[in-house]
């Protein structure tokens, strides 16, 4: 049977779903997490390797003189070198499109909670301000309505198609910056240029990949394009944001606020100047990892490595 070393599994699975379906397919080792300088020890002797953020170097899989499959358990592959893989005929896979339900579930949940700033509110009645007000009614920040305000999308993939769905379900116009417009054309979506999308939307959402094209994309410049009310979300890559712009923009009310799920070092620094900026959220980075969307994860990570067994290969990235 084939040996297959999981590097790091408490990402995919930190307790709540199991390995038995692929425990069917060879002799399984689960690492919950294995650091780099212990990546070519750990898959000396594997035919598979499966990870999801432990790095898979091209000296790692020089010496890995057995190894035949590399699967990463997430979309981004950038964590395995290709390039080394494919001198080895090594194929290497990955999983697309598992969370985009729950990836523009939690853009909106951002979007709510800075419209409404529900979590404050709550806070500020268990603290007994609701029980002492002489009004039936207060509220600690402003609303914003969504109906009828303009939602811009950077990047009108599957992800971002379902959060123009939600968008126009709310009453939202929405405008769409992306490569392919007459390839992804959706009723009630109006494309345009980048300046455009910044310059006109109340809220802009990032669904773009991260390239060497677009790394940092997002800097004054552009942040002073966008209205003061606006607001910024990235659910999609850090890097995307030059974050010391970010900051100082949020500090001098440039734009009203931002939300993000992603940094450009995860877990971020105790410096990072977004982390201590006004009118933000920051979450570490959760709009993958509901449990359906994991158990998809799962499902299609034995669906890959079954297919390989097979003779029939698929989701191959190389």
């Amino acid at each position: 049977m084939m040996n297959i070393i999981v590097l790091d599994g408490h990402t995919l699975n930190p307790g709540d779903l199991d390995w038995t379906a692929l425990q069917a397919l060879g002799n399984v080792t689960v690492y919950e997490r294995t650091p780099e300088a212990m990546v070519a020890e750990r898959i000396a002797t594997a035919d598979v390797v499966l990870t999801n953020k432990a790095i898979v170097n091209a000296a790692a899989i020089e010496q890995a003189k057995q190894l035949k499959y590399i699967g990463v358990t997430a979309t981004g592959f950038n964590v395995v070198d290709i390039a080394a893989a494919r001198a080895r005929h090594i194929p290497v896979t990955n999983v697309p499109a598992y969370s985009t339900a729950s990836v523009a579930q939690l853009t909106f949940a951002l979007i709510l909670e800075l419209c409404h700033h529900t979590g404050l509110h709550a806070a500020s009645v268990r603290a007994g301000e609701w029980s002492s007000s002489i009004d039936f009614s207060y509220w600690k920040t402003p609303l914003t309505e969504l109906s009828g305000s303009t939602l811009g999308i950077v990047g009108l993939g599957q992800i971002g198609q379902a959060v123009a769905r939600i968008a126009l379900a709310f009453g939202m116009k929405v405008i769409a910056n992306h490569k392919h417009p007459d390839r992804d054309a959706m009723e009630g979506v109006t494309f345009v240029d980048l300046a455009t999308c910044f310059r006109d939307a109340d809220i802009i959402s990032l669904h773009c990949p991260l390239n060497a094209g677009n790394k940092e994309f997002v800097q004054m410049d552009l942040l002073r394009t966008m209205k003061p009310s606006a607001f910024l979300i990235n659910t999609s890559r850090g890097p995307l944001i030059r974050e010391t712009d970010l900051a100082e923009a949020l500090k001098e009310g440039i734009i009203a606020g931002a939300a993000l799920d992603v940094l450009s070092a995860e877990p971020p620094s105790a410096g990072n100047p977004l982390i201590s900026s006004p009118n933000i959220i920051i979450t570490p980075h959760i709009a993958w990892a509901t449990q359906a969307a994991r158990k998809r994860l799962m499902h299609t990570v034995v669906e890959n490595l079954k297919a390989f067994q097979g003779g029939v290969p698929q989701n191959i990235i190389n």
